[in-house]
């Protein structure tokens, strides 16, 4: 259906877009259909994506088995509340989440969004130690974190992040560590992944697990890549030292792959890098391949038992949309889909042309770096980006970019063909070139 012009300007004055502000409003490019890789524009032109509608649609848009699933499911029952009902379509979901990820997370708490995952899996640390009798409530998280927009989810986001100083005061202080960045040799074969490991990397972190163990719940981080916080990569031990600080003082691990799960960073999960298991996973984004909203968070049976034998006698929370039947059906055809299309092989084929593109504007006066990993590229530049300047130049070489920060990324699409994909890295560097 085209958009006229007078909804667009009704768009403008009265629709709040996502980050932007309603006097001054980001520009708005009118979509009216999307197949495949492509998203169709109002005036007929075709736009590659490489956003993957903010890395969700891993399978490109208007999938037939996707959209299969879902009409299916519309016949049976689009909603149901899931307070003293169950489904056949929330069952089969949680037996695959808790078949496809390490064996001690065996309880799933089905949750609206990213945001409300990390916000149940906060809640999950607290009333733990509430139910130990131990009053512990600050968190320990990474700085350059982001973890959702949502009051808790901003309060273990770096507190540098301009939404964190926004509500200063009214969240609770938390605990920030530093995670320095470390070389990926995405792409080439004859060396190690992650290079440059400094094992005083991880010294402050646990000096502050350490002074604090007797405050700290839990630990919250973004395994392995820190998403909108600056797209950093940074190296696996790090990880792994995080799992050993944490069992050494007894204090729980949330690790938030809502933006790195199921296949991202080519392994199924960031964890795996690592070969570590948190002790509660947030799960999203790509759960239902972009096309409904859902998350998951997961945890072990003693934190769920414990939790359950405290006050109350249950975990309180309770989303009006939990474990949505639509949802959970396209999620189980998308995980299916994953393993159908050998996410492995296609992230892999991503990863080494990205490389290939963009390791080259490393050279350019204008690039302060260019890191790759799994279906991850990102092109730090020294300067500050003008992203409506740069969106509407990405649109006219046919291509969805955008940019945030200093940063040009590509999370495109698991089918994106490397035709497809040549267009999307042409474009990011005849633009960073100019």
């Amino acid at each position: 259906m085209i958009i006229t012009a007078q909804d667009l300007r009704f768009d403008r004055d009265h629709i709040w877009h996502p980050y932007t502000s309603m006097s001054q409003p980001l520009p708005c490019y009118p979509v009216i259909a999307a197949r495949g890789v492509e998203l169709k524009l109002n005036n007929g032109n075709k736009l590659i994506d490489g956003m993957s509608s903010w890395w969700a649609a891993i399978h490109g848009y208007n999938h037939p088995d996707l959209n299969n699933a879902m009409n299916q499911q519309l016949q049976e029952m689009s909603h149901v509340m899931f307070g003293g009902i169950t489904h056949q379509p929330a069952i089969t979901l949680c037996k695959k989440l808790v078949a496809m990820t390490a064996q001690p997370l065996e309880c799933v708490f089905l949750a609206d969004s990213g945001s409300i995952a990390v916000e149940v899996a906060l809640k999950m640390a607290l009333q733990y130690w509430q139910a130990k009798g131990e009053k512990r409530q600050r968190m320990l998280a990474l700085r350059h974190s982001y973890h959702g927009d949502t009051l808790a989810a901003i309060s273990v986001c770096d507190p540098q992040n301009a939404m964190h100083s926004l509500y200063r005061g009214y969240m609770t202080e938390n605990l920030f560590a530093q995670v320095n960045q470390c070389q990926v040799n995405s792409g080439q074969d004859d060396k190690k992944l992650f290079d440059h490991w400094r094992k005083d990397d991880i010294n402050e972190f646990g000096t502050l697990i350490k002074q604090h163990a007797s405050e700290i719940a839990a630990v919250i981080l973004e395994p392995i890549v820190q998403g909108a916080g600056g797209m950093r990569f940074y190296h696996p031990n790090y990880l792994k030292g995080v799992r050993a600080l944490c069992d050494k003082y007894n204090i729980l691990f949330i690790a938030d792959e809502i933006a790195t799960g199921f296949g991202r960073t080519g392994q199924l999960f960031a964890c795996d890098h690592a070969q570590i298991t948190p002790d509660i996973l947030c799960l999203g984004k790509a759960l239902t391949g972009g096309y409904m909203t859902l998350a998951a968070t997961l945890t072990t049976r003693h934190i769920a038992e414990t939790i359950s034998k405290g006050d109350g006698g249950c975990f309180m929370h309770g989303p009006t949309f939990m474990a949505n039947p639509l949802a959970c059906a396209v999620a189980n055809a998308s995980l299916a889909l994953l393993e159908k299309n050998r996410w492995q092989n296609q992230v892999k084929a991503i990863e080494k042309q990205l490389w290939q593109a963009l390791s080259q504007l490393k050279e350019s006066p204008q690039v302060a770096d260019v890191r790759v990993l799994g279906a991850i590229g990102v092109v730090e530049m020294k300067q500050q980006i003008n992203v409506a300047q740069l969106q509407r130049q990405f649109v006219e070489k046919g291509v969805w970019i955008r940019p945030f920060g200093k940063l040009i990324y590509l999370m495109p699409p698991y089918i994106i063909q490397p035709k497809q994909l040549t267009q999307l890295t042409d474009a990011v560097t005849a633009i960073v070139n100019s």
